[in-house]
């Protein structure tokens, strides 16, 4: 560090030991500190008089200047440690200082940016200090710590199913360069037929014919049609990629295969909210599909979780569900982190964020949030834009009225709120409970008809 710095970073100390002493509110958390996060050094602050020396002290991110903070933290009678979520250097830290007893405030870095003066690390520790003691910060939400790794194994998961279907697309490719039209005659490139054919074909085979002949029974596509579809272009470039391909496609299929076996561990080893069996459903309504986890009966390990079978709700499938025990954990917890269920779809990023300023409105478009949960329903909630259901009948009218992008989030948001009742209330799906006239929907309406008829020249009559 250099001189200039060290003066620098001496005044900035000064500054904030006199700004502390015009009496800043450090009554909400008395035994705060304040970390800056860092790829090679973190910078820590405390409250005045808890340390003799400096009370903000630079520390290595290395493990050993990890567990130096944790201790020095610990001298200094800190209770509560603020720190923002910068990239994944965080994680470290945390970990160590909950393990530590410390309450770890996770504050989203747009939060805290503003800060007073000249920006360094040492200043944004002691902004982070003094926000965190005056009870500024709001708190992001982490699930529990059983929850944790199997968060992060379903993340690791989904990565590998898309590395997998990159591969696919790759041998498609390949396929299509050779002119075998493959995927004309078959579902999937990556279905028992196809890839037993690709085989063959690595293996050296080149007859039409016999390569037909390898085939699942169940294939609807005429033996004449497939013959035609396997006379192509043999070139040795072609063959290496494509061997390439498979070969990389399976390895990715073992390797989900052992992320299966580590995540149902993962959710047996988790407490549920019941030890009831779960209730008898039509098979229709516990489908599977090819990346649902093999080992893993996903639906009776979702109805431990919450209490209820969450699946009786149309678009709500295995993969929401794995999606949503993995990232927001139990009913319990949801219900802990989540007071509401505005909260719960503030938290995804799926309602309205209203931007008001002297009574207008000035922005009411959702938040952009990466929320995995988030994405899921969305995804949900264009299954069943063409249902014969209410929430279809919902996604439909909402799409007419606000565009096709907007009706999706909205009927998303929809089945958020739909799932949070279900599990707070913990009973099961009504259709006509969670589409039911209320007092506010029905003025709403009123209000609307009286609009469209004064546009018509109309007037509204009540009937008798």
């Amino acid at each position: 560090m250099t001189k200039r710095k060290r003066r620098l970073n001496a005044k900035i100390k000064a500054a904030s030991a006199a700004a502390a002493k015009q009496g800043l509110n450090t009554i909400t958390h008395p035994d705060a500190a304040g970390i800056d996060i860092g790829a090679e050094e973190l910078v820590a602050a405390v409250p005045a008089g808890r340390c003799a020396g400096d009370t903000v002290r630079t520390f290595s991110s290395f493990t050993a200047g990890v567990e130096a903070l944790r201790d020095w933290l610990i001298t200094c009678g800190i209770k509560t440690a603020a720190l923002e979520s910068t990239g994944n250097y965080w994680v470290t830290t945390y970990s160590m200082l909950s393990d530590a007893g410390i309450e770890v405030c996770l504050v989203n870095a747009r939060h805290v940016k503003g800060v007073p003066g000249k920006k360094t690390d040492v200043c944004d520790a002691q902004w982070l200090q003094q926000l965190h003691a005056a009870g500024l910060l709001r708190k992001s939400f982490r699930p529990d710590k059983d929850i944790v790794p199997l968060r992060y194994l379903m993340r690791h998961r989904s990565e590998i199913i898309a590395e997998a279907g990159r591969q696919t697309q790759l041998m498609q490719k390949v396929l299509t360069e050779m002119n075998l039209h493959i995927h004309h005659v078959f579902s999937d490139v990556d279905g028992v037929s196809a890839q037993a054919i690709i085989t063959a074909i690595l293996a050296g085979e080149r007859n039409a014919e016999r390569l037909a002949a390898l085939r699942d029974k169940r294939c609807r596509s005429p033996k004449e049609k497939i013959i035609k579809a396997l006379r192509g272009d043999y070139r040795c470039e072609y063959l290496f990629v494509l061997g390439q391909c498979q070969q990389r496609w399976t390895q990715c299929l073992a390797a989900i295969a052992a992320c299966d076996e580590q995540i149902a561990a993962l959710v047996k080893a988790v407490s549920g909210d019941t030890t009831a069996p779960p209730p008898s459903a039509p098979a229709e309504q516990h489908r599977l599909h090819k990346n649902t986890p093999a080992t893993l009966p996903i639906y009776d390990e979702a109805f431990r979780f919450y209490g209820v079978d969450l699946s009786a709700v149309p678009g709500v499938s295995a993969g929401v569900l794995g999606v949503l025990m993995s990232e927001v954990g139990t009913g319990s917890q949801m219900k802990k982190a989540f007071r509401s269920a505005e909260a719960f779809s503030s938290w995804m990023g799926l309602c309205p964020d209203n931007r008001i300023s002297g009574g207008k409105v000035l922005k009411a478009k959702t938040r952009k949030v990466p929320s995995r949960v988030a994405r899921a329903l969305r995804l949900a909630a264009q299954c069943v834009a063409r249902s014969d259901n209410k929430i279809g009948e919902f996604c439909r009218r909402l799409k007419a009225r606000l565009g096709k992008a907007e009706g999706i989030v909205a009927t998303a948001h929809k089945l958020a709120r739909i799932i949070y009742g279900m599990i707070k209330s913990g009973s099961a799906y009504d259709e006509n409970e969670a589409f039911k006239v209320t007092p506010s929907s029905q003025a709403k309406r009123l209000l609307n008809l009286q609009k469209q008829a004064h546009s018509l020249g109309l007037q509204l009559v009540p009937a008798l």
